[in-house]
């Protein structure tokens, strides 16, 4: 078992102000959850907390049922694998994965069989004679997880476990990573500010700004429906595209928005869920946005092209605007120059609407017999 649940969680250091700013969260057991933020968000200092390497200031950590605050980190039932590996130079891997073992009291053959039972999931079977510096980086990687499996945890916490290797070890990892948690089963925690390593890993997505959750929900569901700019801006690559927006007319079934600096129009059908009043942005995936002759869409001028292999991302300013935007094209439609002109067309299908508070606003759709509510 290794359920947790946060419960108006809060995080002060001295006279200061909140780092944490009563969070609560629901991981069930055998989840696979990723905390994701900018750096200075509270993510780490969340995971720290779970731990029990960090003072709660207030509210209720509870795994399985058990409130765990004044548990001493040895007994809660939690390993956590730090950035830094952590290991001890003198030993061998053998040694390194086995020592907390060792320490509890257990028998060189109960050691020696759980060690190895990790080292195969791991595949590091061959290295158990062999000292850190023998070792790579992701070698490295591998015996930290390894030592935090010996402990059969319910609970496994994840630094940024990767920040310290290269872009294709990374990839690798990550995949180790998701096979390891298949076969285990057990609850996994990963704090991460790469929003890949967290759309690929994660079950589960906890998105944190400044000491709170904006939004948690499935990969998909952050991506596709983004609760307010700040998630809608940070997960996703490229970025979601933000363009300002005033309502120029609103008839109740539908909401025509001019985009500021630009002639264009667009029309939402639908009710929205709340009065549209001051500014508005409108938020576009790269991949929704087409391109077409500059008199059949929004004016815009190229001003880069990234050739990603099978797709590129074009980077082009629209008239009246002081940023550029970026579309995600095939590289069969991506054959523009810097300096190009061209139009942009958008759909209103597959545009979120964010209020002038930045929260996502919901437009309601009836047909006979249904109540659908769906962000367009």
């Amino acid at each position: 078992m290794g359920e947790l649940v946060l419960r108006n969680v809060v995080k002060t250091y001295g006279e200061g102000p909140q780092i944490i700013q009563g969070i609560d969260l629901h991981i069930p057991d055998g989840q696979f959850t990723v905390f994701v933020g900018p750096s200075g968000c509270g993510k780490s200092t969340m995971l720290r907390m779970i731990a029990g390497l960090e003072e709660v200031s207030g509210g209720d950590i509870l795994i399985d049922g058990i409130r765990v605050n004044d548990l001493q980190p040895v007994d809660r039932g939690v390993s956590m694998v730090f950035q830094s590996y952590a290991l001890y130079p003198h030993m061998t891997v053998a040694q390194n994965m086995g020592f907390s073992l060792k320490l509890s009291g257990k028998s060189k053959r109960e050691v020696s069989e759980v060690v190895g039972r990790a080292a195969e999931i791991l595949q590091i079977t061959h290295l158990l004679d062999r000292k850190p510096k023998a070792l790579s980086g992701g070698q490295r990687q591998r015996v930290a997880i390894g030592r935090a499996i010996v402990r059969k945890p319910r609970v496994f916490l994840f630094d940024e476990p990767l920040s310290n290797l290269d872009a294709a070890l990374r990839v690798q990892m990550r995949i180790e990573l998701a096979k390891l948690h298949r076969e285990l089963g057990t609850t996994m925690i990963y704090v991460t500010h790469d929003q890949v390593e967290a759309m690929t890993l994660g079950e589960q997505i906890v998105v944190f700004n400044k000491g709170k959750i904006e939004q948690t929900g499935a990969p998909l569901d952050l991506y596709d429906r983004p609760a307010n700019r700040f998630v809608g801006g940070f997960i996703g690559s490229p970025q979601m595209n933000m363009l300002a927006a005033t309502v120029v007319a609103h008839n109740g079934v539908q909401t025509v928005l001019a985009l500021a600096g630009v002639s264009h129009r667009i029309a939402l059908t639908g009710r929205p869920d709340r009065a549209l009043n001051g500014e508005l942005t409108l938020g576009v995936r790269a991949e929704h946005l087409s391109v077409g002759p500059v008199d059949e869409g929004i004016a815009a001028r190229v001003e880069l092209v990234e050739h990603l292999g099978d797709v590129s991302i074009l980077h082009a300013r629209l008239d009246g605007m002081a940023h550029a935007i970026a579309l995600k094209l095939d590289k069969k439609d991506a054959q523009y120059e810097p300096g190009e002109r061209i139009g942009i067309k958008v759909p209103s299908s597959s545009v979120t609407l964010f209020d002038a508070k930045g929260e996502a606003v919901v437009f309601e759709h009836r047909a006979v017999g249904e109540n659908v509510r769906a962000v367009v």
